[in-house]
């Protein structure tokens, strides 16, 4: 068998998206509506073609990702499947390697993605960096404990109008956080606005109060796919962000005014979404639990430089077995202060050790180093790990509200 491991040509990228498409049984459009092929460029594809023939597909997006108050290089991974016919043989490694050198080249010392199979990637060095909530709640079960619905004035308006406010919104709510994307245009159209023919179009509604805009919600709405005599519509929420604890009530009190719809759902909520301790009936909200996205730290000593920190102190961190990206093992050394951080090696005896899984879960605060500790995954004594939790803490839970 003669592999080869190359980008797609642009007389090829049709190909590298038919095998998405069959791959995925068609959630990235059948070969007639090769959705793969159109969302990525050829210099973004890594394929593997065995005697000449394209056998695998393998794209890296260009993004950037909030991280605590910074913004740092991130490269999406999507398109990823392998022909039946061809698995088995380490083609998706060999990929993989090859895909992590060209990040770190390109000055993407993180990689993100959503995972088909977590055991697939958790063996390439991700580890859970955030959970999605999903709510499915009818109009007539929104309501808040204590009565409080907001006093905030909700309006919609056109895309035309409205995109300049909802991106400076969502810049003020994600820039704090960890796990967001920065959004370019290309991310608000094809995961936030898009107009889908089962969806139909996106509609935007914006919160203000005392003239200043605090929040906003981007939402489909379909008829007949609710089976109620009465309330047949269905809403779904592409996103919803809230500056302020008026505006999220606001937003979901304009939700529920919606008369006709019978049902609500929301896929994509971050897990401290304020729904379940504020609702009337929060079992109502028929909230579930799945995994969000996964990330893989590609250079631990750019990724640790370029994070944004909550808490001042010092810490060595050895990296241990890390056989994709060997750049990566040795010890760092970590000094925090006012939110930056200097990163340098060190020789010296390191605090904490740990694999690059456990640093990639506690670099984005979705497990502290003593919880990653009782996993194998991170190791040192009482007092390192409470150094590394304090370090690495996040006020929230990390989230990314976009698929790709």
């Amino acid at each position: 068998m003669a592999l080869e491991i190359r980008p797609a040509t642009s007389e090829e990228i049709l190909t590298f998206g038919s095998i998405t498409a069959y791959v995925f049984a068609g959630a990235f459009g059948d070969d007639d509506d090769n959705l793969a092929a159109q969302a990525n460029r050829p210099e973004w594809t890594l394929c593997g073609f065995v005697d000449g023939v394209m056998a695998a597909s393998f794209s890296t997006l260009p993004f950037q990702m909030y991280a605590c108050g910074k913004t740092i290089g991130l490269g999406g991974v999507t398109a990823v499947g392998t022909l039946p016919e061809y698995r088995r043989r380490g083609i998706l490694r060999k990929m993989m390697t090859q895909a992590l050198s060209d990040m770190r080249e390109r000055d993407q010392p993180l990689s993100s993605l959503w995972a088909s199979q977590a055991a697939i990637y958790q063996r390439y060095g991700y580890s859970l960096a955030g959970q999605r909530r999903s709510y499915t709640i009818d109009t007539v079960e929104i309501g808040f404990h204590d009565g409080n619905v907001g006093e905030a004035t909700v309006a919609r308006v056109s895309e035309e109008e409205g995109f300049d406010d909802i991106k400076a919104i969502y810049e003020a709510f994600a820039g704090e956080r960890m796990g967001y994307l920065a959004r370019r245009r290309g991310t608000w159209r094809h995961a936030v606005l898009s107009h889908t023919d089962e969806e139909g179009p996106a509609h935007i509604a914006i919160a203000t109060r005392d003239g200043r805009q605090t929040g906003y919600v981007v939402y489909t709405m379909r008829d007949g796919k609710v089976d109620h005599p009465a309330r047949g519509q269905h809403l779904n929420i592409r996103d919803l962000v809230a500056l302020d604890d008026d505006a999220y009530r606001s937003l979901w009190r304009f939700i529920a005014s919606h008369d006709l719809v019978g049902k609500v759902t929301w896929p994509k909520a971050p897990m401290d979404d304020p729904a379940m301790l504020m609702f009337t009936e929060p079992r109502l909200l028929r909230a579930r639990d799945d995994d969000g996205t996964w990330l893989r730290v590609v250079d631990a000593e750019m990724a640790l430089s370029g994070r944004g920190y909550r808490a001042d102190g010092e810490l060595s961190i050895k990296v241990v077995e890390d056989s994709l990206a060997p750049w990566n093992e040795g010890t760092y050394r970590v000094r925090a202060a006012d939110g930056e951080a200097e990163v340098q090696r060190t020789s010296t005896t390191a605090d904490i050790t740990t694999t690059v899984n456990g640093l990639s879960s506690m670099y984005s605060g979705f497990a502290s180093a003593t919880q990653l500790s009782m996993t194998g995954a991170v190791a040192g004594d009482a007092d390192s790990l409470k150094k590394a939790d304090q370090l690495f803490f996040t006020p929230f839970k990390p989230h990314c509200a976009d698929h790709f």
